[in-house]
């Protein structure tokens, strides 16, 4: 299956999260497909407002640093980074260049390569993937994937269609482990996931 178009990401990073519910994120790990639905994600920087939970605008001001440049496009690229001195985060960069946008990747349904999975996080239970750093563990996705195209054929990584998933049942709140971001940027509702899946992060 082809990976999603540009287009895909190049809008607003709400619109995407949401549509984002559904499609499989797929990991090729020495030819292995390692591959999961997307169950929950979180919008950053969408459009011109500001939004002080976002790394592009809460660092340098809203202009791009080391860290952030992948943020401020071109979309459909991968935006991985590190946090708490020992998890790796993935997002996709979307809306337009110029202007920090993203999505993050907060929880899977394991697909493919389960067991490969497994293995990565030493685990053999159902928690592989129901939180961001569970699944960029269980996909072997670290500092390398920063910066990579989810749009070329040839890609180690890339989301491609998956499951349909009804409006009804996409869930809507405030974002998770924003730690002192102040209001209204706290419980702005930018936080999508689906009903009552299993894979869901607590």
């Amino acid at each position: 299956m082809q990976p999603l178009p540009l287009s895909f990401y190049a809008r607003s990073a709400r619109q995407v999260a949401a549509d984002l519910l559904g499609k499989r994120l797929v990991r090729s790990l020495d030819g292995t497909r390692i591959s999961g639905f997307i169950v929950e994600t979180e919008a950053y920087c969408d459009g011109d407002e500001a939004d002080l939970a976002c790394h592009g605008d809460r660092a340098n001001k809203g202009r791009p640093t080391e860290r952030t440049a992948v943020m401020f496009g071109p979309a459909g690229h991968a935006y991985v980074y590190f946090t708490y001195g020992m998890h790796w985060m993935f997002n996709v960069v979307t809306g337009r260049t110029g202007q920090a946008n993203a999505v993050l990747v907060r929880a899977l349904e394991p697909s493919e390569g389960i067991e490969v999975m497994r293995a990565l996080r030493n685990c053999r239970n159902a928690e592989l993937t129901n939180g961001p750093a569970k699944l960029a563990q269980s996909l072997a996705i670290d500092k390398s994937f920063n910066g990579a195209n989810l749009c070329q054929n040839d890609s180690e990584i890339w989301i491609e269609e998956g499951k349909q998933i009804a409006p009804e049942d996409i869930v809507t709140g405030p974002r998770i482990g924003l730690g002192r971001t102040p209001e209204p940027w706290l419980s702005v509702p930018w936080r999508y996931w689906v009903r009552n899946h299993a894979h869901v992060s607590r």
